[in-house]
């Protein structure tokens, strides 16, 4: 069964390297439509991952989202969620996501270093179940996987954290203002919960 469902363009890249017995092995033995618990954990214990998301005309996006570790939560090994915090207001991803629901999320453990991408269909919503859940999360992220596969680590470099952002919603813990809301070119612009007199 072909989980990677290799298009055109890749197939004319393997045939051209000589690739394509591997893309077809690594497809056999490493892509999996369920998460495992490997995968849970590395997702769990994660406090940031890279979102790929594109809008109705094609024009990607990719984004950091990043949060306390267990912010993404693994639901079941078919479906994990995220919440939405406080950003610029742009919502190019959750946007995007409202436009076309497909979404990849690479995942990296830079202590290891290992890798892990999750590719599948999102729902946002701001009256989930799991809203609540959250400190600070204005709506919830609910992917259902639909392709599930490591990737080589060995261009990571190994990288250290230093401290946790002070912007990431924990409880107990409130998160101070970002300057970017001073901002005298931006102020008058702001959505009316966070002006100030």
């Amino acid at each position: 069964m072909t989980i990677a469902r290799y298009h055109d363009g890749q197939r004319t890249l393997q045939d051209a390297f000589d690739s394509r017995r591997i893309a077809d092995r690594l497809d056999q033995v490493t892509y999996t439509r369920a998460l495992g618990e490997a995968h849970r954990q590395l997702i769990e214990r994660a406090d940031m991952f890279f979102l790929a998301t594109a809008g109705p005309d094609g024009q990607p996006d990719c984004s950091f989202k990043g949060g306390r570790p267990g912010f993404v939560r693994v639901l079941s090994p078919t479906q994990l969620a995220w919440p939405d915090y406080d950003g610029n207001g742009q919502f190019r991803s959750l946007g995007n996501l409202l436009a076309n629901a497909r979404a990849g999320l690479l995942f990296i453990d830079w202590d290891k270093p290992s890798r892990l991408r999750v590719n599948g269909t999102t729902r946002v919503s701001s009256l989930d179940e799991l809203l609540g859940t959250w400190e600070g999360a204005q709506q919830v992220v609910r992917l259902e996987v639909q392709q599930v596969f490591p990737n080589c680590p060995r261009y990571l470099p190994r990288m250290q954290r230093v401290e946790a952002s002070p912007y990431a919603p924990a409880v107990g813990h409130s998160p101070p203002r970002p300057g970017w809301k001073d901002d005298e070119r931006l102020r008058d612009a702001l959505p009316e919960r966070d002006r100030r007199p």
